[in-house]
């Protein structure tokens, strides 16, 4: 009889996570949140002001990162009154910490009322939405280099610093226990890396084959087999969310059977508040992320630190910390399934999603962006995704993979640390007559 209760209680976690259509990546940024407390509230005479306040209460205040909001505003008065460029980019990186972290908790509450399928695809589409934001507006200001070291350090941020950390601190958190997990969402979030690896390193590999062909031709086959490139990697994820939220739901929900509790099942938003939030949210990111492409090059001169560093080094630890955190403490709790979500689902969004989406973007905007990252950036990301592929393998963990992922983070940063070389000019954008004219335009 216990039994059979069990397998009921069970089935019904399953039945709620199926309905909300969450993801890893959501589990571990509701780790930051805060419950608010409804009585600061209750006592408000008028309804509208008492929901309005309800809604401030819980969507400024309920993160543990509401202490870095100030640095939005200070950010839009730091550009308005022509404050030093260096601090418009500090403020403004400062502040996409908690937006990105309340993006995922309205994603979150929208996905209450749209249904699992619909739930989980704006989540899987929104849980990296500030790396694109800040793609999108690098772009527009035809910065194609930030584009790529933003994108890549995203990638390698994920692999080796979240998960090495945390398995590295999972790992010294249970010496006494033996660490498992289950490989299949790692087996597959790994294939999707190789074939964006592929994907990579073809463009790159094809610039030195055909060297003897002449530079513009060159590039505009770079170009061509760039973009067709990123139309499979985009076939792929779809391939990817369809596996994720239908044919193969239960490997990537298994985990999260024991981490919700009853009041966490329940929308705190309306449909209409948290849309509205999300949509403004958006946009107060929009504007911070286009502080930061703006100033990022007078940051890297003022600093001394080179525009490859701060891309691919400080853009990914800041944007993405609220998910950092959260997986390096369900590895605390030896929920090493979560983490890897977290860590392997990220990578595999910016590299199959993400970077080809602003191929594809960049193709429809007339700007020559494709897939050779050149080769010491290829290289790295080819040695993260190898590295990491080897350290999941057999479906155990202790702190030493942690440590070898981790100090291989260290090394690629100092790498970029001393890579005091200019970004390139625009060759893409330069070659842009002239591709145009070959008859390969937007």
């Amino acid at each position: 009889m216990d039994m059979e209760n069990n397998g009921d209680s069970k089935g019904l976690i399953m039945e709620k996570e199926l309905s909300n259509g969450r993801t890893p990546q959501n589990v571990s940024s509701s780790i930051l949140r805060k419950k608010s407390d409804p009585i600061l509230v209750s006592k408000i005479r008028f309804k509208m002001v008492r929901q309005l306040l309800a809604n401030l209460q819980e969507v400024l205040l309920g993160t543990k990162l509401a202490v870095l909001f100030p640095a939005v505003p200070l950010a839009i008065v730091a550009d308005f009154y022509n404050f030093g460029r260096p601090w418009i980019f500090a403020l403004s990186l400062l502040g996409l910490a908690p937006l990105a972290e309340r993006v995922s908790f309205l994603t979150e509450q929208i996905a209450y009322y749209t249904g699992a399928t619909v739930g989980g695809l704006l989540n899987a589409t929104c849980g990296n939405a500030t790396e694109l934001i800040i793609a999108l507006f690098a772009l527009r200001q035809n910065k194609i280099h930030v584009v790529k070291y933003s994108l890549l350090g995203s990638i390698l941020s994920n692999l080796l610093l979240v998960l090495g950390t945390s398995l590295l601190c999972g790992g010294l958190a249970n010496l006494k226990k033996e660490q498992r997990y289950d490989r299949k969402q790692a087996d597959v979030n790994s294939l999707l890396l190789l074939l964006g690896l592929l994907c990579h390193l073809l463009p790159l590999m094809f610039r030195y084959a055909s060297s003897g062909i002449g530079n513009s031709t060159a590039a505009l086959c770079t170009l061509q087999l760039s973009r067709a490139s990123s139309i499979v990697m985009l076939v792929a994820y779809v391939a990817y969310i369809i596996f994720q939220l239908k044919t193969h739901r239960q490997l990537f929900d298994a985990a999260q059977e024991d981490d919700e509790e009853e009041d966490e099942e329940k929308a705190v938003l309306g449909f209409g508040s948290a849309f509205t939030w999300l949509v403004g949210m958006t946009i107060i990111i929009s504007v911070l992320s286009e502080y930061v492409v703006g100033t990022i090059e007078a940051a890297s001169e003022s600093w001394g630190i080179s525009v490859s560093f701060i891309s691919i080094i400080l853009l990914p630890i800041v944007g993405n910390a609220a998910e950092h955190a959260g997986s390096i403490i369900f590895a605390f709790k030896n929920k090493l399934d979560i983490s890897l979500g977290v860590a392997l689902g990220s990578a595999s969004q910016i590299s199959m999603f993400v970077v080809p989406l602003s191929v594809i973007v960049a193709w429809i905007m007339g700007i020559q962006m494709d897939l050779d990252f050149s080769l010491l950036e290829t290289g790295s990301l080819a040695f993260s995704i190898i590295v990491t592929a080897f350290a999941l393998q057999d479906g155990t963990s202790h702190y030493m993979k942690g440590v070898v992922l981790f100090l291989c983070y260290i090394v690629i940063s100092a790498c970029f640390f001393v890579h005091k070389i200019p970004p390139p000019n625009q060759t893409a954008v330069n070659l842009g007559v002239e591709l145009s004219s070959g008859g390969l335009t937007a």
